[in-house]
């Protein structure tokens, strides 16, 4: 059973992309943080409209995070996908 582009996924891909996006979402957030103030020597910030943070970098900040966001939340939905089709193709019918 493949998910094909035009099928509705399964009530078990959407939980287990919903959680798998959660988690990939909370690890992702640690590891821009720890290489923010690795690469620029500040904490990252938490408030962007905040005046006290430079717009080029409260603008690099949002576009670093959004991005690696989307990223997160593909290679979750893919990685939820993949193991479904898998486990459906060890699934024997009766």
């Amino acid at each position: 059973m493949e998910l094909s582009e035009q099928s509705e996924p399964s009530l078990g891909v959407k939980i287990g992309t919903v959680a798998a996006t959660f988690a990939a979402g909370w690890v992702a957030q640690k590891l821009i943080k720890v290489v923010w103030e690795k690469a620029t020597g500040h904490d990252a910030p938490i408030d962007l409209d905040a005046d006290d943070i430079p717009i080029v970098q409260a603008i690099t900040f949002a576009a670093v995070t959004g991005g690696v966001a989307v990223l997160a939340r593909r290679l979750a939905r893919q990685g939820v996908t993949k193991a479904v089709d898998r486990r459906a193709k060890n699934v024997s019918v009766v």
